[in-house]
This record gives C-alpha cells, structure tokens and sequence, in this order.
C-alpha cells in the first residue's frame, strides 16, 4: 500500500536482515515501480539481486547488478555481486572481470584479493584441462538453445526471462559474443527486438552492447547491420529503460568505433584497415536530426544530446583536432539553437523533458569552449546572428518569441556569446516591450530572458531603466504564478547587479520576509513544474541574505528537502542558487572586519555604521548549521558535486566548499559528514576550481583529516589525493590556523603507513614542516615537530637527516631542551627514532651542539614519564652505537642518572622506563666501561 520508493526500499532492508529475502524481493521491486530517480533505481537493482544471490537464483542476480551498473559503471557492489553470480553461473572469465574492477577500486580489500585469487586458480586449471575446446561446443549449443526459448512465445514466462538473462552474461564474454556473432546471432537479436516485447527488447539491446564492447570489427558490422536509423529510433521511443539502454548501445558502437576499451585477443582484426570516420560522421548527423524531429519523445531527444555533448569536444584540449566540433558546428548549430529555443506552451513544441533545452545549452557551451581561434568563434556567432535575425518578426510574435528564448538558452550557455547576441540590433528592447505585452506567454519568456541578461551590470543598468517598473508591475497584477515568481526572481536579481536594492527594497517596502514566504510556498508545491520550481530556488538565493529569513528558511524542513530535492537535476542555475543559499544560510561568505577606532571615529561625524544582525551572530549560525545537518545537507552538497563540469561551475564549486567549511567547524559534526560522503566530495573540490574555493576545501579536508581515521574518511587510494590539498595549507600565504590543521591532518596521515609518508615527502612538504619548527607560535611549533615525529620512521627522511650541510638534526636536539612539554615529547620521539635507525646520527648529534648532553640528562630525569622514557631510549642508542660514545657517557653524570633510575623497585606505571634503564647499564658491562656492584 506504500506508494514511496524510499520507504518501500527501507522496508525491503529489514526484509533481507531478517532473512526475509521474498518479501525483501518483493519490496524492491515496488518501489522499482513507483520509483524515477535514477540513483535510487540503481540502488534498489543492487539490493534485490543480494537477495537473488541468497536465493540462489544466479541469473535473476546477475541481470540485476547489471541493470545497477547501467546506471552507475563504478557501483562496486554491483559489480561484485554480479561477479558472485557469474561465478555460480560458471562465467569464470567475467566475473574475473568484474572481480578485477573491484579490486582495482579499492586495491586494500581482502575479499576482492581473495575471490581474484580464487577466480584465477580457477580459469587457470580449466584451461590446463583443455576445457577451452569443450566450452565453445557447450556455448554453441547454449546460444541456440536460449533463442529457440525467447521465440517461442509459448515459452515459460520464467524460462524466458532466465534464457534473457544467460544472453545478456554471455553477450558480455568475448568467447560468448563471438559464438554469438558467429552463429547468426545479431539477426536473431533483431528478431527479439522486433517482438515489441519491453523484457526481450532490453535483453536483445543489453546483449549487442556487450558483443560491441572494445571490438571495432564487431561493433562495426553491427552498426551497419542494424541500422544507424533503426537504432536511433528505438532510442527516440517513450520508454525510459529501452531508450537508455539502446542509448548505452550507441556508445559502446561509437567507443568501439573510436578504439576505445580495445583489448589484447583482437589480433585478427589487427589485419582489417577499418575506416570509421565515416560511420561516426553517420551517426552524429542522425543525432542531429533527432534534436528536431517531433517524432522523438523527449527522452530520446535528451538521450541524443547527452550522446553528442560526451563525444563531440575533445576531451584533451592538447589534441589540436577539433574537427568533430567544427563539423556539428557546420552542419547542426541551427538545429541546437531550434532546441534552446522551445517554448513549451506554445502547441507547435518539440516533445521535450525538464531537462532537455538546459542540455542543449549545456552542449552549446562545450562546443564554443572546443574551439580553438577567434576565426571558429566568430563563424558560431555569425550562425547564430543569422538564425536568430530570420526568427525575429513583427508581424509574427510567436516567431520573435522563438529568437528570443534562443537568446535566453545561449546566455546560459556560452555567456560571452550570449552577451554579443544580446548587442544585436532591436534584441533588448523587444524584451522590454514583451514585458508589457497581455499576453502571458509573453510575459514569461520575456521576464526569463531578462533575468538571464541582468547578469551583466551594464546590461542590468538598462533593464533598470527601461524594465523595473513593468517587473514590478507585472508581479502585482499576473495571477499565473510561473510568471509572478519570475518577476520576483528578476526584481531580486536588478536589486543584486545594480549592487543596490532599488529593484527589490522599494518594491517589498522592507518585508523580504514576506517574499522569502512565497518562494518557500512556490518550492514545496510538487503540483508546479521543476522548471518555474528553480526560480523559487533562485529568488531564496537573494533573499536569504537577511537574517531573518534564512533563519525561518532552516526550520522549514519541507523548504529545505525541496530544495535538496532540486539540486539532485542537472541545472546550473539550480546548483549556484541553492550553493549560493546555504553559503548565505550558514555565514560561510566573505565579511570585512570593522576596525574599532574607524567605527567610533563614524559615529562621533554621524555617519551611519552597519550593526550586526542578532541572528547573524554566532550561536544562531551554529543552530542554523545543526538544522542543516540534521536536514541532509551533506548528502545534498555530495550529489551536487558530481555534476558535469559543465553545469558545476568553477563559482559554484567555491560556494559548496565555503558551506562544507562552515559545517566542519564543530569536531562533533564531522563524523557525519564523512559518514554522508562529505570527505569524499571535497577532494574534487581541492584540487579544481577558483583559488579560493580551493582553500576553502583543502581546509575542510583538513579539519576532517585532524581527527578522523584516514582510512574511513578516505578509504582506499582516495586518502593520497588528500595529501596535496594539505600540504598546500602549509604556504606561509595561508593563515596560522590553516597551517595548524592542516599540520594536525599530515600528523595524523603519517602514523597510518609508509606508502603516506613517502606521499607527504613526494608532494615537497618537508621543507615547510621544518620551517614551522622553528615557528614563534607555541602550538604551529609542536604540530610541526609531532609530524616530523612520524615521518622520521621514513627512510628518506632518515637520509636527509644524515646529509652533511643541513641543521636538521641540531634543530630536533634544541627542541628537546624547550621548555614546552608537548614539544619535548615529540621532538625526543623524533630523536630517539632517528638514533636507533641511523648509527651515523648517533655521533652526530654530539656533534651539532654542545648543549647535546645537558640536554640530554635533562630528558632522562624529566617528571613527565613519556618524555623520561624517549630519553632514556636516546641514551640506550649512543650506548649501543659506539663503545668510545659509551663511555663518553659513563665519564658523565649520565651514570649516575641512569643508575638512579634502575636500581628502583619495580613499579607497573614506569616499569618500561626503568627497563630501558637497566639495558643502558647492562650494555655498558658489555663493554667493561661498569663493574656489577658486587665486584666492585
């Protein structure tokens, strides 16, 4: 009776922990029913093929993680729960390679090692068998045997699926696809196709997409054996699951095509010269066409230009062959510009889905940025100038409508262009007056447009001039909502440009509250569409700047769901508006810090001195950031970062690293973020970006870093791309609490294992880490020498230390003498590693001062017993390294304190103090230096 995916999901959960696997099953297969969202579908394909796993039902299991891995390629579970059932099938090969990708994933889990193992032994022993002749003949008579089963139509429901199953497996094995090719198979997967059947599609196009994988020979013969056109419209059908499948199709041919994914065992058609450009040329014009056909359903239409956006631009801007850009340039800008330039509620629209002219944007953009001289801009731009100038007419205003939505579409593509196109003759003043204009439709493409053209101050100036008043006006009188929240959202945004509040303060006569309580009504009707939904989003963005309002905005939890909700789509505005809402939400912007002698010096002449709102003061961002976390924030900001590059913009990942920065302020807090993939999702955001937002993530990191175990925060390789942020903290740039944690999180690193001591060497960290030992600051000081501590376990480091003509050693024995206790303890530590690995260091350090020895008794008889015993293990090291620097110490009154320590009573507190003692005293009878008492 349930109808939410999550909670049916959840249900299911307890299912399967009580052994319940049935109802688990059924649970999850509900909620794949009622279920949209794309990352949840994969989890629950993930989870009912664990229960299939346990049933025993290998095939159900198998299918089950390969539709998970449809969604997502890198989903490790999936992989290796369908690497299990493909073993249990006997499908060594695959689930070795399955197996192989999880291991190379997460290289430290001993599962994945194991079943690798397993799975080698395995294949090896039945190839030594001479089991590979054996296999062909089987697989020959299997294939036909699971097509004679899927056409026949008066086949067991149960029987077909599981033959389905068995093809998909085997289309995924090179052995299986070749048979399958071999024995007339593509005809009678067109035949499965041609069935109309939605389960035997599915398995038809799954199976070809395994045969085409890393094959160039293959996947061309089954290009042109099916047709370019016959797969383009079974990807323009109106089923979500069929269209991407056929769409994951089209790129195994077009990767295929490319030599993309070639392996080793294709020496055959190494001797075949394929010609691709051809048939990639092919393909890329049917996309084309597919934009502007009214025949493709809207998912379809998105399937082409998702397609055309990954393969089209170079995806090294160091090739210098862009010609694939030049070429959907040439022949296809018209008809990418005729998406932008869609107006939904207009009868003659193209089929299109929420998302689809935000990609058409997207794809504009990708293409202008592939170019390489002003030449092939200037030939984009004169195409669009053309297409747009036939679209405006007087006496046709749908058709000027259609220009200006294109206009619209561009500037939130290539801005730059967009700018140029807004410059044209007429464009701005149209958009003016469609403002005035009764009709609705009017209004509202005219009202976005505007929006999107206020970015620019001189263009918002003339908006200003010309536009307010008919924003304002438009916002009072409309009763169609879509348009009401885009003037709101415009008025916010002149007010923002214009860097004053004319077209927003006057307007709401001081109530932003009152605003802010509409765009949150606006945002949390479901019944309204995403697209006028973004713009409540939008409004917030502004408006929460007033501390009232982003105070009421945090304890609304359905607002803020909603919102979480939104910033799931793949939409630029959406995800700078809602970064921008939580940066404003949790104070994480930048504030100038009022000087108190200029303050009192405005007042005493009467000038007006901004105050700090009691709601922007510290204990109510602390409430604010605890409400956000409690609200999912964390999950939220992590979807969000896994954006394309190109609807994250480099602003918007600044803005999501400020809020992860405030939200890690509180140590209690960050176990959660890294439990909800906050750890995770700030490293991209380190390492890409503005040059603050990078500061602001590496800062983030390294507070997580500090106090967290590396290998959960960053479990696998992923923690040694943390070291390079940290170490960047270190710049003297930086301030004193980014150098201390970020020093902190390199301590903490460094006690894990060698391989991230060698990774904080290689990033050049040393050479800093050594400057902050000699820092003024008590606390940079001992972080410094507590990191060195640990990395002196190095080899490397060791070396360094050994090298003539550095003071590195000296500097470790001065700090031992310091009076601060935490950085005795750590600088002994270093100390007594550093002498018991390298002897030579041993008479060094009589060497590098002669304080060597006053401070060193000063460490053996410390009241602190950890430092107490370090420098008793000191002692113990030049014993043991040299009989001539043994008895150097014997002469002094290092004896004496050392035959203090050990004739004392054993005590369990400082037994291991006294025992270090007591070998000093006993190397040195090894040596003669000291007589026993008794013959003495």
């Amino acid at each position: 009776q349930m109808e939410d995916p999550i909670q049916l999901k959840e249900e299911g959960n307890k299912y399967f922990q009580a052994s319940d696997y049935e109802k688990a099953i059924h649970s999850y297969t509900q909620a794949l029913k009622l279920n949209k969202d794309k990352a949840l579908q994969a989890v629950l394909y993930r989870n009912r093929a664990a229960c299939f796993l346990k049933q025993e039902e290998y095939a159900k299991a198998a299918s089950d993680a390969s539709r998970a891995i449809d969604i997502n390629a890198s989903d490790i579970k999936a992989l290796y729960r369908r690497s299990q059932a493909l073993e249990k099938l006997g499908k060594l090969d695959q689930a070795f390679k399955d197996a192989q990708k999880c291991a190379t994933m997460e290289p430290r889990n001993k599962n994945f090692q194991e079943t690798l193992r397993r799975l080698g032994a395995n294949i090896q022993e039945k190839v030594n068998a001479g089991g590979a002749l054996r296999i062909q003949f089987s697989t020959d008579s299997r294939v036909q045997k699971m097509f004679e089963i899927l056409l026949d139509e008066n086949s067991e429901k149960e029987k077909r699926e599981k033959a389905a199953n068995n093809l998909i497996v085997l289309g995924r094995e090179e052995a299986g696809a070749e048979r399958i090719f071999q024995n007339n198979g593509v005809n009678l997967l067109l035949q499965l196709i041609e069935t109309k059947n939605p389960e035997l599609i599915l398995a038809a196009v799954r199976t070809l997409s395994g045969m085409c994988t890393g094959h160039k020979a293959r996947a061309t013969a089954i290009l042109h054996h099916l047709g370019i056109d016959n797969i383009c419209m079974w990807m323009s059908v109106d089923n979500e699951e069929i269209s991407l499948a056929v769409c994951n199709l089209l790129q195994t041919i077009t990767d295929g095509l490319l030599g993309q994914g070639k392996e080793e065992h294709h020496g055959k058609e190494e001797a075949v010269v394929l010609d691709t450009k051809k048939d990639l040329r092919m393909i890329t014009m049917r996309l084309l066409d597919m934009l502007v056909s009214k025949k493709v359903s809207g998912q379809g239409r998105d399937r082409a230009l998702n397609l055309l956006n990954k393969n089209t631009p170079r995806k090294d801007l160091k090739d210098l062959d862009n010609s694939r850009t030049t070429f959907v340039i040439d022949n296809g800008l018209k008809k990418i510009l005729k998406v932008v330039g869609q107006i939904p509620e207009l009868p003659d629209c193209l089929p299109l889905t929420e998302n689809t002219q935000l990609t058409a944007s997207v794809l504009l953009n990708k293409l202008y940025d592939d170019l390489r001289c002003d030449p092939e801009r200037d030939n984009y731009r004169v195409i669009c100038e053309e297409y747009i100038k036939s679209k405006i007419d007087p006496q046709d205003m749908d058709k000027t409508l259609h220009a200006i939505q294109m206009v619209s579409g561009v500037l939130q593509g290539p801005f730059d262009l967009g700018n140029k196109l807004l410059g044209m003759k007429g464009v701005m003043e149209m958009m003016v007056a469609l403002c005035g204009s009764e009709r609705e439709i009017d209004q509202l493409v005219a009202v976005e447009a505007l929006i999107h053209a206020s970015t620019k101050l001189s263009r918002a100036t003339f908006i200003i001039t010309n536009g307010v008043a008919l924003l304002k006006e438009i916002y009072k009188k409309t009763k169609n909502e879509k348009i009401k929240i885009r003037a709101l959202v415009g008025l916010c945004k002149l007010g923002s440009a214009g860097g004053t509040d004319y077209g927003l303060r006057q307007f709401a006569e001081g109530s932003t509250e009152k605003l802010a309580r509409q765009c949150r009504k606006w945002l949390c009707n479901t019944s309204i569409d995403a697209r006028t939904r973004k713009w409540a989003v939008e409004g917030l963005a502004y408006l929460t700047f007033d501390a009232d309002v982003k105070d009421d905005f945090v304890e609304d939890e359905t607002a803020l769901q909603a919102m979480f909700e939104l910033a799931k789509t793949s939409d630029k505005t959406i995800l700078y508006s809602v970064a921008s809402a939580l940066v404003n939400c949790t104070n994480s912007y930048d504030t100038k810090e009022l000087v108190p002698e200029l303050v009192q010096l405005a007042k005493f002449s009467k000038q007006h001195v901004p105050e700090e709102h009691p709601k922007d003061k510290k204990d109510f961002v602390v409430k604010r950031v605890k409400r956000l976390l409690k609200a999912g924030v964390v999950s939220a900001l992590a979807c969000m970062v896994k954006a394309d590059s190109a609807i994250l913009t480099d602003q918007s990942k600044e803005l999501i690293a400020r809020v992860f920065l405030a939200l890690c302020e509180d140590p209690k807090d960050r176990g959660t973020i890294v439990a909800q993939g906050g750890g995770k999702a700030l490293i991209p955001l380190a390492l890409e970006g503005t040059e603050v937002g990078k500061i602001k993530a590496s800062h983030a990191l390294a507070k997580i870093a500090a106090i967290s175990n590396p290998d959960i925060a960053f479990p696998g390789e992923r923690v040694y791309e943390v070291v390079r942020p940290l170490v960047s903290l270190l710049n003297t740039e930086r301030d004193g609490l980014q150098n201390y944690e970020a020093l902190l999180g390199l301590t903490n690193f460094s006690g894990r294992s060698d391989k991230l001591r060698t990774k904080i060497v290689k990033e050049k960290a040393l050479p800093d880490i050594e400057n902050y030992m000699f820092e003024n600051h008590d606390q940079l000081r001992q972080a410094a020498t507590e990191c060195m501590c640990n990395l002196v376990v190095n080899k490397e480091v060791q070396e360094r230390f050994v090298a003539d003509g550095n003071d590195r050693l000296k500097l470790v024995v001065l700090l031992c003498g310091e009076d601060d206790e935490k950085v005795q303890v750590a600088a002994a530590g270093a100390l007594a590693m550093l002498t018991a690995a390298q002897k030579k260091l041993c008479s060094k350090m009589t060497e590098v001062t002669t304080q060597w020895l006053e401070i060193l008794q000063r460490l053996c008889l410390h009241d602190n017993m950890k430092v107490q015993h370090r420098g008793l293990v000191i002692a113990f090291n030049l014993i043991s390294a040299d009989k001539e620097l043994a008895k150097k110490l014997v002469e002094s009154e290092l004896l004496e304190i050392l035959t203090y320590v050990g004739k004392q009573e054993d005590d369990p507190k400082k037994q291991h103090i006294i025992n270090v003692a007591r070998d000093c005293l006993a190397r040195c009878m090894d040596y003669g230096l000291i007589k026993p008492l008794s013959q003495a």
